[in-house]
């Protein structure tokens, strides 16, 4: 009788340990897709070595330089379009990569270079609030990390869209300050939809504002002249970078290479002026009257370098979102007064992911095959081989 008890019990033993070892599958799967992929990809990635100057008199250690991280093209999805588990799974996906870059590359400061909601152009206030709500638990930081924003097309609307009342909500959430500097480097931070150059009183008001800003970064130039720089006093004189959401006039992305531009048919497209880049009069204007050493924007979704003028560099910022791209990044650079260094930093690929959890999901059904007998263990069959290999 005890040796037909003992037997009686072996099924139930046999699932219990096929459950344990198909939990133990799906539980480290999902901590290395949800987890320990992001750390694993991003370690990887480290700030550039910039030459850093001594003091102004050449005395002194140097100065370090200014870490700086740059995204673009969030696209938070609000209460229309998308579905749920769309949001769910991409504003995990964005939290999880941006926690984990501010906690393995420690960044001074932030910048994100517009698009952070998908539908700020049309939403109500209680879904706008919602919105904010969303973004501050997701790109929550540390306190001595700065964070800043400028509008795109989808958190204002476009030029025929965008009116006072959006303008103000969002600079009531992200601080409205065009001119930012820290460590000797200016930032100036355009509102690019602003820049239509129609006489609005928006685009007025933004004109005005960086004629302003062109004056303080020039009298910070006049080493002979401080008195020109009124009450605010000068700046640090140091060409500035510049950052907005459009990117300045180019004809289409014909010129630009790499994994995460555009799609080779798509390079060849032309470019609409005040749609898929700023006007030609606009990009002039702001060259001409901030005269920056860097310019660097997002919009398309697609990296891309391009030289303007005199050797300007601007660079496209890809979109952060995998709703957007298969290969989202984003852009560190190590920056002081006179020189800057950028490289870019990827994120896990959205074709990894999938891999890796399909691969999963057959690992789970062979198991299960194994364990009701419709498929023959593995081992067994390569023990049974080994065996047969060794009497012949």
């Amino acid at each position: 009788m005890a040796a037909i008890s003992l037997g009686s019990g072996r099924p139930p033993m046999r699932r219990a340990f096929l459950l344990l070892k198909l939990t133990a599958v799906t539980l480290s799967v999902l901590l290395f897709c949800e987890f320990l992929i992001y750390y694993g990809v991003i370690i990887r990635c480290h700030w550039p070595e910039v030459e850093t100057p001594a003091d102004g008199r050449g005395r002194g250690p140097p100065e370090p330089a200014l870490r700086a991280m740059f995204l673009a093209d969030t696209h938070l999805l609000g209460a229309v379009r998308g579905h749920w588990l769309d949001k769910l799974r991409r504003e995990w996906q964005m939290e999880r990569a941006f926690q984990t870059a501010l906690w393995l590359l420690q960044p001074e400061v932030v910048f994100i270079l517009g698009d952070v909601f998908d539908e700020g152009k049309w939403s109500s206030s209680q879904a706008w609030a919602d919105d904010v709500e969303r973004f501050q638990t997701m790109f929550r930081h540390p306190a001595h990390v700065q964070l800043r924003v400028v509008a795109g097309n989808h958190d204002v609307g476009f030029h025929y869209q965008m009116n006072t009342y959006k303008i103000k909500r969002f600079e009531k959430v992200f601080n409205p300050e065009r001119l930012f500097s820290w460590k000797g480097i200016n930032f100036v931070l355009v509102n690019s939809v602003a820049m239509e150059g129609d006489g609005c009183d928006i685009c007025s008001g933004a004109e005005a504002e960086l004629l302003e800003i062109s004056q303080q970064l020039n009298c910070s130039q006049e080493e002979h002249h401080p008195g020109r720089c009124g009450d605010r006093g000068p700046l640090p004189a140091s060409a500035p970078v510049l950052l907005q959401h459009f990117p300045l006039y180019r004809r289409s992305d014909a010129h630009c290479s790499g994994e995460d531009a555009a799609p080779p048919a798509e390079r060849g497209i032309p470019f609409q002026e005040r749609y898929d880049v700023l006007s030609r009069e606009a990009s002039r204007k702001l060259l001409w009257w901030l005269r920056p050493r860097l310019v660097l924007s997002g919009h398309t979704h697609h990296a891309c370098e391009v030289l303007h003028g005199a050797g300007v560099l601007e660079v496209s910022v890809p979109s952060f979102s995998w709703r957007n791209r298969n290969d989202p990044s984003f852009i560190m650079g190590s920056f002081t007064p006179t020189d800057y260094v950028l490289a870019k930093c990827p994120m896990p690929r959205e074709d990894t992911v999938l891999t890796t959890y399909c691969g999963a999901a057959a690992c789970l059904v062979v198991l299960t095959l194994v364990h009701v007998r419709l498929l023959a263990s593995p081992l067994h069959v390569g023990w049974n081989l080994l065996r047969k290999f060794k009497t012949t």
